[in-house]
C-alpha cells in the first residue's frame, strides 16, 4: 500500500514535468517563428508550416490503429472546426506581430488569457458574478495597460493583434472545456492541422519565401513538429495532473521566452513590461487559487 500511496504521490508529480515541457515547446516554437520572421519569411507561410507538420503528424497518429473513416469522423464537427479557426487566428497573428515585438511582450499580453475566461464566464456564460472575479478582471486589465502602454512611445499597433490572440486563445479555451471528454483528443488534433492547413496554404503559396540556409529550413519545419509535441505533453500533463495543480506552472513560458529573447535577440524586458507580467501573472494565480 505504502508502494501505491507513493506511486499515486507522483503522479501529479509527472503531470507538472509534461506541463513544463510543453510551455518548453511552445517557447521554441514561438522563438524559431520570430527567428524566421526577422529574417523576412511572412507570417502565413510560418503559421502554415506550424500547421502543416501538425497535420502530418495528427493522421500518422491516427492512422496506427487503421485508416478508417469513422476514426475521423464526430458529431460534433462545426464546434471542432470553429475551434481549430480560433487557434488558427490567433497562431497568424501572434507570427506577424513577432516582427515587431519582443517575445516577452508578447507572452505577456497573450497570459492576460486566464482574465478574459473569467470575464466571458461571467458576461457570455452567463455565471455566477461575485465580487472577487470583477476585481481580477480590473487587475489583469491594468496588467495589460502596462504592458501595452496605449499613449507611450513603447505602443506599437502590433499589440493590438496579440490583444485578440488573448480573447482568441480564452474563447478557444472555453470550447476545449465543452468539447473534452466528448471529442476524442486525435480527432481534435486532426482537425485543427486540417483547419489551419487548407486554410493558410492558399497564402503560404503566394507568399512563400525559401529559407537562405539548410538550418533556416530545419527551423521551419521544426514549427509543426514542436507544435504538435507541445499539444500532446499539454494534454497528457493533465491525465496526471489537475487543472489547478498545474495552471500555475504555465507561466514557466513568460521565464523561457524571456532567455530565448535576450540569448538570440539580446533583448532585455524593460520595467513596464516586467510589472505588467507581474500583475497579469498577478491576476492569473488568484483565478486560479480561488477556482481551486
Amino acid at each position: 500500500m505504502a508502494v501505491i500511496a507513493k506511486s499515486m504521490a507522483d503522479l501529479p508529480r509527472f503531470g507538472i514535468i509534461l506541463m513544463v515541457g510543453a510551455w518548453l515547446m511552445f517557447s521554441w516554437v514561438d522563438t524559431g517563428a520570430k527567428w524566421l520572421a526577422v529574417a523576412g519569411l511572412p507570417a502565413f507561410q510560418l503559421a502554415f508550416m506550424r500547421y502543416a507538420g501538425h497535420f502530418v503528424i495528427s493522421i500518422g497518429v491516427i492512422a496506427k490503429d487503421g485508416l478508417k473513416v469513422e476514426r475521423f469522423q464526430t458529431v460534433h464537427v462545426w464546434q471542432v472546426i470553429s475551434r481549430a479557426l480560433l487557434l488558427v487566428s490567433a497562431t497568424l497573428s501572434n507570427f506577424y506581430a513577432l516582427q515587431f515585438l519582443p517575445l516577452t511582450v508578447v507572452s505577456a499580453i497573450m497570459f492576460s488569457s486566464p482574465v478574459v475566461v473569467c470575464f466571458l464566464s461571467v458576461s457570455v456564460l452567463r455565471e455566477q458574478v461575485q465580487p472577487w472575479r470583477w476585481g481580477v478582471i480590473i487587475l489583469g486589465f491594468i496588467g495589460v495597460l502596462i504592458v501595452v502602454r496605449p499613449f507611450g512611445t513603447a505602443f506599437h499597433p502590433a499589440m493590438l493583434m496579440i490583444i485578440y490572440n488573448a480573447i482568441a486563445l480564452a474563447l478557444y479555451s472555453i470550447m476545449t472545456r465543452r468539447l473534452s471528454g466528448v471529442v476524442a483528443v486525435e480527432t481534435m488534433q486532426f482537425y485543427m492541422g486540417l483547419v489551419g492547413t487548407l486554410l493558410l496554404l492558399p497564402f503560404a503559396i503566394w507568399t512563400w519565401t525559401q529559407p537562405e540556409s539548410v538550418w533556416g529550413m530545419i527551423v521551419l519545419i521544426s514549427l509543426g513538429v514542436l507544435g504538435w509535441a507541445g499539444h500532446q505533453l499539454l494534454t497528457n500533463a493533465h491525465r496526471f495532473g489537475t487543472a489547478n495543480q498545474l495552471m500555475p506552472f504555465t507561466y514557466s513560458f513568460l521565464l523561457f521566452v524571456a532567455i530565448w529573447g535576450y540569448l538570440l535577440f539580446g533583448t532585455v524586458p524593460d520595467f513596464g513590461t516586467i510589472l505588467g507580467a507581474a500583475v497579469i501573472m498577478c491576476a492569473g494565480l488568484i483565478i486560479w487559487r480561488r477556482e481551486q
